[in-house]
């Protein structure tokens, strides 16, 4: 239906219409966000918006370090039977996202409490990132290939092939 407020196709002829009536005194932030940018119509999309950020999955000394920080952030204690680096392994693939939701899962107030009779394991991680599909290679790719057709992937690559000269 046409009013039908849910349909992210409206934004395509209304988003315009509201920033061009906006001036550099108005400090407004448009953050657009998508699972599957590819969909969308580019040269629309790079209009309204200035950049475009390809925020790519996390490496293993991010994870390591993103197990670590949200652990003791969250109440956790850091001892020999919590295994961070095979945690850090078996995350490949999924976001920060994933990886605060999966922590906070675990961590619960009643857990947090039990943590002096009963120490913290990689293990009890698993059960809550098994519940989430990761970001496969294949789906990254489509990311890479999408930004690398937006006006700063094409700057990018003129950047990159700038330096190879």
């Amino acid at each position: 239906p046409k009013n039908d407020m849910s349909d992210p196709k409206r934004l395509k002829k209304e988003l315009p219409k509201i920033i061009k009536k906006m001036t550099p005194e108005d400090r407004i932030l448009f953050v657009g966000t998508s699972l599957m940018p590819w969909d969308a119509d580019i040269k629309s999309m790079c209009q309204c918006y200035q950049k475009v950020i390809l925020i790519p999955r996390p490496d293993y000394a991010s994870r390591y370090l993103l197990f670590k920080e949200l652990i003791l952030r969250n109440g956790g204690r850091l001892t020999p039977t919590l295994d961070l680096s095979s945690l850090a392994k078996i995350s490949d693939g999924y976001t920060p996202g994933h990886i605060i939701g999966a922590v906070k899962h675990v961590l619960t107030e009643r857990r947090v409490q039990q943590l002096h009779r009963k120490p913290l394991t990689a293990l009890e991680f698993v059960t809550p990132l098994a519940r989430i599909d990761p970001i496969y290679k294949e789906e990254e790719e489509q990311f890479k290939a999408f930004y690398d057709k937006t006006t700063m992937g094409k700057k990018r690559q003129q950047l990159l092939k700038g330096d190879e000269e």
